[in-house]
């Protein structure tokens, strides 16, 4: 398996506190890599460095290629969505993609063209007349039609309602991601991804808490809605946290056979969200 990115000791500090402390991980070619974290937890750092906005200590290597003196390089492979995407509000949607084209080697006008075909963006409206949704419509039609190797996305989807959330993560799959390309992608709408991610980075207060596959995540931890005349026997396994869920005891395990929580109660596998949540928990305990 290729790794495209590989980070080692990574750290950043802003005066006395550090965004990022001595991280370390790896992201290889083909997946879908969901970085989770709180704000201020180091994500969006993590990212700049990555795309090589922002100076670092230790080492990172982004396609085989020091960010910090190879971004140009870097970039013709990688490419990026922020959460407001920034287009000239003045240009016209046509307008904007024969920018693009004089300006990327690897962009597809046509390929851009059929996406938005799709949708109701029309080639002769202005950018300052598209509301956001649109806006981040016309972004991914410009981003999925450069031949990138990595698809970084940050708080993608962040103000537009549940309609257009659900078709760009659907163009993403249907239309963008195959087993050579690799999508990083950090949001706080966790239960509207964890279904397509293959992996998970939990990162708080600067350092990765958990890095681990959606496949090992289930045979990982087990959540268990224990009955009520079992929870002392569930408290002697040594959960992660447990909470009140409509008046009955959920507990999180972790490394924990499934024969010895069966007899507990009802057994099932997390969600990321209430994973995270745990995994925090336990951290600042």
């Amino acid at each position: 398996m290729t790794t495209l990115v590989r980070a080692s000791g990574l750290s950043k500090h802003y005066g006395g506190a550090a965004a990022l402390d001595g991280v370390d991980f790896q992201i290889e070619q083909g997946r879908i890599v969901g970085l989770i974290g709180p704000n201020g937890a180091g994500k969006t750092t993590a990212l700049k460095a990555l795309l090589g906005l922002t100076s670092f200590e230790g080492d990172l290597r982004v396609l085989g290629r020091d960010p910090r003196r190879e971004r140009h390089q870097i970039m013709q492979d990688v490419c990026f969505i922020a959460d407001v995407a920034v287009l000239p509000r003045w240009l016209r949607v046509k307008q904007t993609l024969e920018l693009v084209q004089g300006l990327h080697p690897k962009f597809n006008r046509s390929k851009a063209e059929s996406f938005l075909a799709k949708t109701s963006v029309k080639p002769d409206s202005k950018i300052s007349q598209l509301s956001k949704g649109m806006v981040t419509q016309l972004h991914l039609a410009l981003v999925m039609a450069i031949e990138a190797r990595l698809l970084v996305l940050d708080e993608p989807t962040l103000g537009l309602d549940i309609l257009f959330r659900k078709q760009f993560y659907s163009s993403i799959l249907g239309d963008y991601f195959d087993e050579n390309r690799t999508i990083l992608v950090t949001t706080h709408q966790v239960e509207e991804i964890e279904h397509i991610l293959t992996d998970v980075m939990f990162i708080d207060q600067g350092r990765i808490v958990l890095d681990e596959s959606m496949d090992r995540i289930s045979a990982r931890f087990l959540e268990v809605a224990v009955n009520p005349d079992r929870l002392d026997a569930a408290r002697s396994l040594g959960p992660i946290s447990e909470t009140d869920v409509f008046g009955r005891r959920v507990f999180l395990f972790e490394n924990v056979g499934i024969d010895l929580v069966r007899p507990l109660g009802e057994v099932r596998t997390p969600g990321i969200a209430d994973l995270f949540v745990a995994k925090i928990k336990e951290q600042a305990a």
